[in-house]
């Protein structure tokens, strides 16, 4: 049986953003994560359509904000190294064991690892030809998404592009997450906060008539599969 999930279960906190979390368990979801989004959260896809056009017509700089383990950052980077594409990408997370546990998993991407929030970056005056972000929405309340946004239109400069990427939530959803992860969390997942943070994550998440109802002008709100929502802003041919 699931939840309730016709409203969103703000009052619902995932256990990695726990200060106190268990390191161990923490960093091994850090390490799980690349095998997770590779699936759930479709790289490739963000890769292909909004990445390697942009990168194509010269150096691109991108921000993934919230970057959690840096799987993301490190994926892009070396498919545009694989493509012969010049990039510098940078991985913001506020949380400082995400920061420190991606730098030390760097593996050669060269990405810029920081422990900072975007209006730390607006205030130096950064820019960004792409901004992204993955599984961050639904973290936050009311006035924290508004401010999301508005910094990060702010660090994508004239011209840039925002991608918020995230889980929509339904029933199917939380139903599919449930039934493929079951089978792996006394092997693959075991010691991680992947199977039950992920359950949380689709309870706390919007549904596309949600987001869009929140969203300032000019942002656009785009659904995929399976389950994707997105939330962007910039040139729609980016």
């Amino acid at each position: 049986m699931s939840p309730d999930l016709s409203v969103r279960a703000v009052a619902a906190h995932e256990l990695m953003d726990d200060p106190h979390a268990d390191q161990r368990m923490l960093e091994h979801t850090y390490r799980r994560f690349a095998l997770i989004n590779s699936v759930v959260s479709r790289p490739g896809l963000l890769y292909r359509r909004d990445i390697r056009p942009r990168a194509r017509r010269g150096r691109v700089r991108i921000l993934d904000v919230g970057s959690g383990g840096g799987d993301l950052c490190r994926m892009l980077a070396a498919r545009l190294r694989r493509d012969g594409l010049p990039a510098h990408i940078t991985a913001l997370d506020a949380d400082d064991r995400a920061t420190r546990w991606a730098s030390a998993h760097d593996a050669g991407a060269a990405v810029r690892y920081l422990c900072a929030h975007t209006a730390d970056l607006v205030r130096v005056g950064e820019t960004f030809d792409i901004v992204l972000s993955n599984h961050v929405l639904h973290h936050l309340g009311p006035d924290e998404l508004q401010q999301l946004l508005s910094e990060t239109r702010v660090l994508a400069g004239d011209g840039g592009l925002v991608v918020h990427g995230d889980i929509a939530r339904s029933r199917f959803a939380y139903v599919l997450f449930a039934a493929l992860t079951l089978p792996l969390a006394k092997n693959l997942l075991a010691g991680s906060f992947i199977r039950d943070d992920g359950l949380t994550s689709i309870r706390r998440s919007y549904t596309a008539s949600e987001l869009a109802a929140v969203a300032p002008s000019g942002w656009q709100v785009r659904t995929g599969i399976p389950s994707r929502i997105e939330l962007r802003w910039g040139p729609a041919d980016a």
